[in-house]
């Protein structure tokens, strides 16, 4: 039986790729791509997958928001991070946030499938291109008591702050996450007073510290 992956990336050109060489694996087939975590939400709630590919720094949804909304409903599809990005703030972020495993976009591809069997099979994946510093400020980081800024706010908290952060006005964020414009000036009230932050320029610097979004998208 054929492991059903989902490939989610803003990127084009990265998805056929890695559509190109998933589906020349006999035990694998990918079912459907997503430009961004919100479509890829959608997507797994519409055909349950066993793993999805996810990029970590995507627009509308970041990786981690859709890794914790995809977790939290369907505890069983495995997440595997694909990026970029190998320092701890990214790492630590999609790890608490349910992924299954991390690797490195200039990763090979057996590097890859092999992720994919580890990770059906129930266990963690996490590349050698990923320093043990960072495995180490992970396990540091559980072992806190205290709770980061971000983890004061709620999920749909997080969404607002994204979409905020990426220029998305009030109206816009409403209607794309199908709530009223006052809910959204609500949340962005909630935000700033959680953060002790009060305007849209310091909230869009918090986000992309905490990398909630990105300057390259």
């Amino acid at each position: 039986m054929s492991t059903r992956i989902l490939l989610a990336d803003d990127h084009k050109i990265t998805r056929q790729g890695l559509r190109s060489l998933l589906d020349k694996q006999t035990d694998m087939e990918v079912v459907a791509e997503a430009e961004d975590g919100r479509t890829a939400v959608r997507l797994v709630r519409e055909l349950l997958p066993d793993v999805v590919i996810m990029d970590v720094t995507m627009p509308d949804l970041n990786g981690a928001e859709a890794t914790r909304q995809i977790v939290g409903e369907f505890p069983d599809v495995k997440i595997i991070a694909l990026s970029m990005h190998s320092d701890s703030l990214f790492v630590t972020e999609m790890l608490k946030s349910g992924a299954s495993g991390y690797l490195l976009k200039d990763c090979a591809f057996e590097e890859l499938a092999r992720a994919i069997n580890t990770v059906v099979e129930g266990d963690t994946y996490l590349s050698p291109g990923i320093s043990g510093v960072v495995v180490n400020d992970y396990l540091h980081r559980l072992a806190k008591v205290d709770f980061s800024d971000s983890e004061l706010l709620t999920n749909r908290e997080r969404e607002v702050l994204q979409l905020l952060a990426e220029g998305k006005s009030t109206k816009q964020i409403a209607l794309k996450l199908h709530i009223s414009v006052k809910t959204v000036e609500t949340h962005r009230r909630q935000i700033m007073n959680k953060l002790d932050i009060h305007t849209v320029a310091e909230l869009t610097k918090y986000a992309i510290r905490k990398g909630l979004t990105s300057l390259e998208k």
